[in-house]
């Protein structure tokens, strides 16, 4: 979900929401499959990704490590980046794990705690997130959805950015109550080491170096539903037919944002997996039509976005 302060979201002129509602074009079975990710080092790599996040090293292959939860792929790493990944520029903000139980949040903020690992812990009503980033900068959020708590308010209706199931508003970034989340562990918890199986790439959110150009891409072309594009907060996001989104995407590193250079560690695709080869198609279609980038790659095609996030649609 977001990461800004409570006061930013609190300043949101919601008079600038632009309305970009509509529905999906993909079925309600696409889903997001693995992200690929450049690091520098597999040993500071796995102190995160595998010891802290609690993913399963699956396979590995010469520089490819291929983590996941419960035998399913989730994060590759590839190992041989020159730097860290590079601030302000376009590529990955995070790339949100969503697990299955509020107390599979809690064992994951234990092995963080554990190993002195600085977690931001935010309440967005809708779900509870923890953020973390590895030893290369790339963002992390662990997520637990909670929409029994309420929704995401109406900019269009004026409404504040979240609604409580009792009609009260949130601010959405309120601090997590680590006490509470502690608490589902019991008395006398048994930490677990890795992840649960039905852990599953919910989202990811990229920066972008224009709003409407990316919301014009991924509901247009790609085809999930549009959700918000609020310009004074200077993010969008899309999805299917519920909430949280599925892509995000904000201009927080800046108007002139440019990929980054040869050799950061950062984002290199994620994966939108469709149920089949038509809607495969009809991606492929919309995405020849506006003069996209198509190539073909094994079971689908991969394309960039405007700014130059690569993305490849599978079907699986």
């Amino acid at each position: 979900m977001l990461c800004r302060t409570i006061q930013e979201v609190a300043m949101i002129d919601t008079s600038v929401q632009v309305n970009v509602k509509s529905k999906p074009i993909l079925p309600l079975t696409t889903t997001l499959g693995a992200v690929h990710i450049a690091v520098t080092e597999r040993s500071k790599a796995l102190a995160i990704w595998q010891d802290v996040v609690g993913l399963d090293l699956i396979s590995e292959t010469g520089n490819e490590l291929v983590l996941g939860a419960g035998g399913k792929p989730l994060i590759v790493l590839e190992t041989g980046a020159t730097r860290p990944s590079v601030q302000r520029t376009i590529g990955l903000y995070h790339v949100a794990i969503h697990v299955p139980k509020r107390a599979d949040l809690a064992q994951m903020a234990v092995r963080a705690l554990q190993r002195n690992v600085r977690i931001s812990p935010t309440d967005h009503l809708v779900s509870e997130a923890i953020y973390l980033w590895d030893l290369d900068g790339n963002g992390i959020e662990i997520t637990f959805e909670t929409p029994g708590r309420g929704t995401l308010g109406d900019p269009d209706k004026g409404e504040t950015y979240a609604v409580t199931a009792e009609g009260k508003p949130h601010s959405g970034r309120d601090p997590i109550d680590m006490d509470g989340l502690l608490a589902e562990l019991g008395p006398e918890p048994v930490l677990a080491a890795r992840m649960p199986a039905g852990t599953r790439i919910g989202h990811v959110h990229v920066h972008v170096g224009d709003l409407q150009q990316a919301m014009d891409f991924y509901r247009d072309l790609i085809g999930f539903a549009g959700f918000l594009l609020i310009t004074s907060f200077g993010m969008g996001d899309v999805g299917l037919d519920y909430m949280p989104h599925t892509i995000a995407f904000n201009i927080w590193s800046g108007p002139n944002a440019t990929l980054p250079p040869a050799g950061a560690a950062g984002l290199r695709w994620f994966t939108i997996n469709v149920p089949d080869a038509a809607t495969l198609e009809g991606v492929k279609t919309r995405l020849g039509g506006a003069g996209a980038p198509v190539a073909p790659v094994e079971g689908g095609i991969e394309t960039q976005d405007p700014f130059g996030n690569r993305i490849r649609v599978l079907v699986g």
